[in-house]
């Protein structure tokens, strides 16, 4: 299992000796090319991304394995060039990325052509869904927006919020939000009452929220990833706006409660169970995995990872499972191989990994249910769980 090779992986990392061991002709080698946003915009999404990599397994069953770790400086557009290279100089037979929504989008129709499977470690669930023939070359390790939005929602209802505002990012993950959460409310009879956008990189939403704050609904849920999760919250804090603020599991980062500060104590979010992982129960399957992949990055690293990381945790451990699976049917580095381990990922059964348990199918290529998530707030500059 992954979590047994931690140790001796970053131990490997350390000295810079992982790509070595392709040079070994002994065993088979796989390759699996790992795009991340370790600088730009992204960064808090993408830093803990890339810091996981060599955490990863390096040998399975009987095969070597190699990660080309490349930075897209959260640009959708480099996103595509270091696709691009990991496909045509590398030959990867598989991804791990990119860090960010738009970038994930744009680069669908090169792995598919190519024939690559990605797996993609972002919140919208637009990368997958509608399942179309592009989109059945990508697999999704976070939870699904629907998902979320359902467990919000739920507690929309159960504490009677009758109106709402929205402020979403500007891009595919705020858009497929906006979809999903317009959907669900009208079905649960909460009114939108508005519906605001910014940018990622925008300094100020004074704008939007004064809107928001006129048409005073009870809730505000505000759906962006990493740090963009911050600044609309802040500025309805401080143009004293007093009703209740949701997150998105964009919003399930160390920086959002650095950042914000007594500012989001009190948000409502729906995210991993890593975020209260004390409070979770022993017989809870992720719980252990989820243990052990925070003490080996604490090891590594002297902090502990944001949920995004663990995002690519889990890619490793999907890999880890479909690879050996593929490896019957064809040899690595080539076309059938790569095709036999997008079928074996599709065929994932029961996985857990450190978010909850995942069960692909053609039609679902994220494969989380209730499992994968947790109603959390903020309490005293902390999560913990919502009673």
């Amino acid at each position: 299992m992954l979590h047994k090779r931690l140790i001796a992986t970053a131990a490997l990392a350390a000295f810079g000796t992982i790509a070595s061991l392709a040079g070994n002709p002994a065993f088979a080698q796989v390759k699996i090319g790992v795009v991340t946003s370790s600088t730009g915009p992204v960064s808090l999404v993408g830093i803990p991304q890339k810091n996981t990599v060599p955490l990863l397994p390096t040998k399975i069953g009987d095969l070597k394995v190699e990660y080309i770790s490349l930075d897209d400086a959260s640009d959708p557009t480099k996103s595509v060039t270091e696709i691009k290279k990991l496909i045509s100089e590398y030959n990867v037979d598989a991804i791990i990325g990119p860090s960010g929504s738009p970038n994930a989008m744009g680069v669908i129709s090169f792995v598919a052509e190519a024939g690559v499977p990605m797996l993609a470690p972002v919140g919208t669930a637009a990368v997958v869904l509608p399942m179309t023939e592009p989109k059945k070359w990508v697999f999704k390790t976070t939870q699904n927006d629907d998902l979320i939005a359902k467990a919000l929602v739920d507690q929309m209802v159960k504490t009677k919020v009758k109106t709402a505002g929205f402020i979403a990012v500007n891009d595919p993950f705020g858009e497929n939000w906006a979809k999903v959460f317009t959907e669900l409310a009208g079905k649960n009879g909460i009114k939108i009452v508005a519906n605001e956008r910014y940018q990622r990189t925008d300094t100020s939403v004074t704008a939007q929220t004064l809107k928001i704050i006129a048409a005073n609904p009870d809730a505000v849920l505000v759906a962006a990833p990493g740090a963009a999760t911050v600044l609309p919250q802040t500025t309805l804090f401080d143009q004293g706006y007093k009703g209740r603020l949701y997150q998105t599991h964009g919003a399930a980062l160390p920086a959002f409660l650095q950042l914000g500060k007594n500012k989001v104590e009190g948000t409502i979010l729906a995210a991993s169970l890593m975020l209260v992982l004390p409070e979770i129960a022993d017989s809870n399957p992720s719980k252990k995995v989820a243990t052990e992949y925070i003490e080996a990055y604490k090891k590594m690293y002297n902090t502990v990872p944001a949920t995004f990381g663990a995002n690519v945790y889990d890619a490793g451990l999907l890999l880890e499972k479909a690879i050996p699976v593929a490896a019957k049917k064809a040899k690595p580095g080539s076309k059938e191989f790569r095709a036999a381990l997008r079928d074996a990922l599709e065929n994932t059964k029961e996985v857990v990994g450190t978010q909850g348990v995942y069960n692909m199918s053609p039609a679902d290529h994220s494969g989380f249910d209730e499992r994968g998530r947790e109603l959390i707030t903020v309490k005293g500059g902390n999560w913990t769980l919502l009673k």
